[in-house]
């Protein structure tokens, strides 16, 4: 998962990267709330580790900005110094996650990193076989059936459709998609995400008609919507 760390004490950021690197995540850290809302703007993070006193804003600052303009998808844990019962209980109304007080291991950061994940993610994702209406994702088999008709796809084409398919009505970067199913975001022409997810968009007839399509975001990377019917 892709996680960012905030925090003006570098040493923090590194010693909770570490943590979080050393436990299967990636980590990119910002020194001030600017920093991560600029990146918020190209960049799709699965979580954030947010510190409370920064330089150029409060941490509930940051936190209700996150919530309110940027993104509600993102799970959001307060990592901070504060102990004071008022100051937990404000972040969790505020719509924070969890909250850790700092100083704590790595062992522990990374536990309740991993258990905000996992109350983040669909109970679905668990199952062998992922259903979206008339579209089934056998994650074993790498299969995709849609109707009663198999469709063929390459192994980065199903891993790309079924992230899409998993993140409805989230927009996703680039960089986040070339991460997460190329394992790169640094030395992959974005050309190549673009063909995959036409090729996608092709073969599984994603069209407002048969109830998904894929939207282009100008600057920023994709996102899966659904119409029509309930799954």
């Amino acid at each position: 998962m892709r996680i960012a760390v905030v925090d003006d004490d570098e040493s923090v950021i590194q010693f909770a990267s570490a943590a979080l690197v050393a436990a299967g995540h990636s980590s990119t850290g910002f020194r001030n709330g600017a920093a991560l809302l600029a990146a918020l703007r190209r960049q799709t993070f699965d979580l954030i580790l947010l510190d409370w006193n920064l330089p150029d804003s409060s941490g509930m600052e940051l936190l209700r900005s996150i919530r309110d303009a940027v993104s509600r998808a993102t799970a959001i844990i307060m990592l901070t110094s504060r102990s004071d019962k008022d100051d937990i209980a404000a972040a969790l109304h505020a719509g924070a996650d969890d909250y850790v007080v700092k100083p704590e291991t790595g062992t522990v950061i990374v536990a309740r990193v991993q258990a905000v994940l996992r109350r983040a993610m669909p109970t679905a994702a668990q199952d062998r076989v992922l259903q979206f209406g008339s579209y089934a994702f056998d994650r074993l088999t790498e299969r995709v059936i849609v109707g009663v008709e198999e469709v063929a796809l390459s192994a980065k084409e199903f891993q790309l459709a079924l992230t899409l398919f998993e993140n409805m009505h989230r927009a996703l970067s680039r960089s986040y998609l070339l991460e997460t199913i190329w394992q790169s975001a640094a030395d992959l022409s974005t050309r190549t995400l673009d063909m995959h997810v036409s090729r996608i968009r092709t073969k599984l007839k994603l069209t407002p008609e048969n109830g998904y399509r894929i939207v282009a975001i100008s600057g920023y990377g994709y996102r899966m919507e659904r119409f029509g019917a309930e799954e």
